[in-house]
């Protein structure tokens, strides 16, 4: 242990520990922009600026370890100065009209301007023009980046993708993507990690927001809004409201409220990729000459692109399922369009998904199987519907509960843990052993699946059947388990992948809330909503049963096939 004091207070801490973690431990509030703990500690912003006894300079509390008999002082005229000093510089170039900022409000940047009270800028601003292809579902603005190199590390350090990089040299140098390419030409997924660790709006989602609302103003459409598992674990959070007042019932009317036409559960297709999916893995797993080990998930696209790029020879071992976005698109374009008696084309389908990447999914050609073109038009993330809400003056609070609508409406248990990491192979466990056993298993009988850890093992016996399952969340995390797998270290029956740490909860497109890590508490809450559920079987819902004996048959029927299956192989990037 090492002894040291900080205004004044005597504090014991491990040796090795920096100066920023021993002051927040101990109650000690010293103010940051850039840092974000063990990805990006590199102090480029010198926010965290204190005094230590004895040396000259000012240090960063962010990365400087404490010492035995060190004096801190966190608070004075000198440091105070220099950090107000430090922040008027870094806003001379920022693009500091707020209000039109998608993060205004929710800014470090612009928190931090209030804190320290900065009232005046003294330095001249300079910004940097913004040269961006604003069809992109990442969309980039160069004069708001504060090159806190926040984005640079976590694409780097987290999802392994290094699509950012800090381009020129000294006083010019700014970040860029990596080469200085274009983002599409470069191997981003889309997953939107950079945009909800970057601390202001240089990096956002492309807004969709008023593509929605044309449509529901055509009369000549009917909107349906499809809203994924881990959206209900968050919608609150962007407008407020306390888990108590968030439930998945008042988030049904309250999107119902936009004007929509029907308001839509993706847990219903959910559950329809489980049987679709489940039913592939036990085919492959019943005739071993067709196998070729181990069968990937692609429900997450941000996994699909990284597949496709970076390992494309294995694309081919990933499930033909869609995922139940698209697998939604595709029922609601055929089978309830011919309920309502309406031309496919003339459904609008819109979804509220935790994701970037879904907005470049539902535009990829190969994965669209109806006749109405887009399987599924519109991508919102929650930020966006969120924004929405606001800009509609919608009194959430008013608002009394409300169901789905029907007959797409009813997901199960199974269905809702699809938004956490290790949810997806769970899902697919139940429904296996159901097939294979002749009844349901306990419901939590396959819980190794979960927790936060970004790669789970784990060994089930299915029908005397084992099988060798693999969970990883985070892209870093995927490219080890790909590499094991190509290597022979590692030999897997099942392989479920997610892009983003924590899985669906822990999305790019989820409110963000500057340097918390929310996915593992946003997938307990749907854990909690899995156990509450009256269903927790795929197989088991009614309204699964009833798609397949009016509309498709069975699982991997021929039908099934033409709506429910893509090869990803033929995806364009």
């Amino acid at each position: 242990m090492v002894n040291i004091t900080i205004d004044g207070k005597a504090i014991s801490v491990a040796e090795g520990t920096t100066i920023l973690t021993a002051a927040r431990r101990n109650g000690i509030l010293i103010p940051t922009l850039c840092y974000l703990e063990k990805i990006n500690e590199v102090a480029a912003c010198r926010i965290c600026v204190v005094e230590v006894k004895g040396a000259e300079r000012l240090v960063a509390a962010c990365n400087t370890p404490v010492a035995e008999g060190m004096e801190i002082i966190t608070r004075s005229e000198r440091i105070l100065a220099a950090r107000r000093s430090n922040l008027a510089l870094i806003l001379s170039e920022h693009d500091c009209h707020c209000p039109t900022c998608a993060r205004s409000g929710n800014c470090s940047l612009q928190t931090l301007a209030q804190n320290l009270n900065v009232l005046e800028n003294p330095y001249e601003t300079r910004l940097p023009k913004n040269r961006w292809n604003r069809d992109l579902p990442l969309i980039r603005t160069d004069s708001k980046c504060i090159t806190c190199l926040r984005c640079v590390d976590v694409c780097d350090k987290i999802q392994g993708l290094k699509v950012w990089d800090l381009l020129g040299v000294g006083g010019k140098a700014r970040v860029g993507v990596r080469g200085g390419v274009t983002l599409d030409a470069a191997n981003c997924t889309y997953c939107g990690q950079c945009i909800t660790h970057c601390p202001v709006g240089a990096l956002r989602a492309r807004d969709d927001t008023m593509r929605l609302m044309a449509a529901v103003h055509d009369p000549s459409k009917t909107v349906v809004l499809q809203v994924a598992p881990a959206v209900r674990a968050a919608w609150g959070d962007g407008l407020g409201l306390s888990p108590a007042m968030a439930t998945e019932r008042r988030m049904a009317a309250t999107f119902r409220r936009i004007g929509v036409d029907f308001v839509f559960d993706t847990n219903f297709s959910a559950d329809l990729t489980i049987m679709e999916e489940g039913h592939e893995f036990l085919h492959l797993m019943q005739h071993p000459e067709e196998f070729k080990r181990p069968l990937f998930t692609s429900c997450c696209p941000g996994w699909v692109r990284f597949m496709k790029l970076e390992y494309p020879d294995m694309a081919v071992r990933l499930s033909s399922a869609k995922s139940p976005q698209q697998m939604f698109g595709a029922v609601a374009k055929t089978y309830f369009a011919e309920r309502l008696g309406k031309d496919p084309k003339d459904i609008f389908c819109a979804s509220v998904m935790p994701c970037v990447a879904k907005k470049y999914e539902c535009d990829v050609k190969a994965v669209n199987s109806t006749a109405a073109g887009q399987d599924v038009d519109l991508v919102l993330t929650t930020r966006e519907v969120d924004r929405l809400l606001k800009a509609l003056a919608i009194n959430v609070g008013m608002l009394p509960e409300e169901d789905f609508d029907s007959p797409l409406g009813t997901g199960s248990g199974a269905g809702v843990i699809f938004g956490a990491t290790g949810g997806v192979m769970e899902a697919a466990l139940r429904t296996a052993s159901f097939v294979l056993e002749g009844e349901n298993p306990d419901a939590d009988a396959f819980r190794a699946t979960r927790g936060p850890d970004g790669r789970k093992e784990l060994t089930v016996t299915l029908g005397g059947i084992p099988v060798r399952a693999c969970v990883a969340s985070g892209l870093a995390n995927a490219r080890r388990v790909v590499e094991d797998v190509r290597s022979g270290r590692a030999q897997y029956d099942f392989v479920e992948i997610m892009a983003c740490p924590g899985g669906c909860a822990g999305g790019g497109g989820q409110p963000i809330f500057d340097g918390c890590e929310l996915a593992e508490e946003r997938g307990q809450a749907l854990y909690t909503l899995d156990k509450a559920n009256s269903i927790r079987f795929s197989h088991d819902n009614p309204e699964i049963v009833a798609l397949y004996r009016d509309y498709l048959e069975k699982p991997l029927s021929h039908r099934a096939h033409e709506l429910l299956h893509t090869d990803q192989t033929k995806w364009q990037l």
